[in-house]
């Protein structure tokens, strides 16, 4: 028996099961690999209702990837809520001393589905969640980074989306979500650190909108990468994962397998 790859998403817990760390782990057990999780917060909500967000101190943080790392070879990491850029800096570091050739994977989670601002209740901007500098560094260390196109707006706001893009892509490979992209709704965009440009339209128009689809995405692509994909077929692949969980029901949770 081929034995499965380990995958490790560093995320948030969601009770529903819907998003953050469970929803990663499912999709990556679909899809054959072994997912491993740390959690970077505990969340309070639904698949409707947000209503807070703790987060885990870095120490408990480092302590669980220390451990998971003594046991287990990692190749390839997912990441999605963090608290700022300096405690994700941290966490990147912490992989790259673990493992000098590990891809990272970030998911940069700004809001929930239900729109709970992530940072809007802490001291994040203070402490550089929205800090360019440190930013750049976190692209400079990642594989890729997977936002939508609100999240991408956020992340450096003087600078318009073509600009941001061109940025982005000139660090890192970025493949953008296009679920909230009001001009072409469902196509995603592989922009590749190499300079190449791959729309992926949707497969099919029979799916309804889930909670954590964007999870299910990012870690969908990270498991096929792990199952050595190259890079646009495994986007091709995650892509039409996530569309067979957001057509598998038409409630916001979305069933797996």
């Amino acid at each position: 028996m081929k034995k499965r790859p380990n995958i490790l998403t560093i995320a948030g817990f969601d009770p529903s099961n819907g998003a953050g760390l469970t929803a990663d782990i499912k999709t990556m057990e679909a899809l054959k690999c072994y997912g491993l999780s740390v959690c970077t917060a505990n969340t309070i909500q639904n698949d409707i209702t947000f209503k807070a967000c703790y987060w885990t101190p870095l120490a408990i943080i480092k302590e669980q990837i220390n451990v998971l790392f003594e046991r287990f070879p990692i190749n390839y990491v997912k990441i999605g809520i963090v608290e700022n850029w300096v405690v994700l800096n941290d966490i990147i570091d912490l992989l790259i001393e673990k493992n000098t050739k590990i891809k990272i994977i970030l998911d940069p989670v700004l809001t929930s589905s239900s729109e709970y601002d992530f940072h809007s209740n802490n001291q994040s901007k203070e402490f550089g969640i929205f800090d360019q500098t440190e930013f750049d560094i976190v692209l400079s260390k990642i594989y890729m980074l997977t936002p939508n196109y609100k999240e991408i707006q956020q992340l450096y706001p003087e600078k318009n989306i073509e600009e941001t893009i061109e940025y982005i892509s000139n660090k890192t490979n970025l493949f953008l979500k296009g679920g909230h992209n009001d001009k072409a709704i469902g196509v995603d965009t592989l922009f590749t650190g190499l300079g190449k440009k791959y729309n992926l339209n949707p497969k099919t128009e029979s799916y309804s909108e889930k909670h954590g689809s964007g999870c299910v995405l990012s870690s969908a692509i990270t498991a096929f990468l792990a199952m050595n994909y190259p890079l646009l077929k495994a986007c091709v692949k995650g892509k039409g994962y996530t569309e067979k969980v957001l057509s598998s029901n038409k409630s916001l949770l979305g069933y797996h397998g």
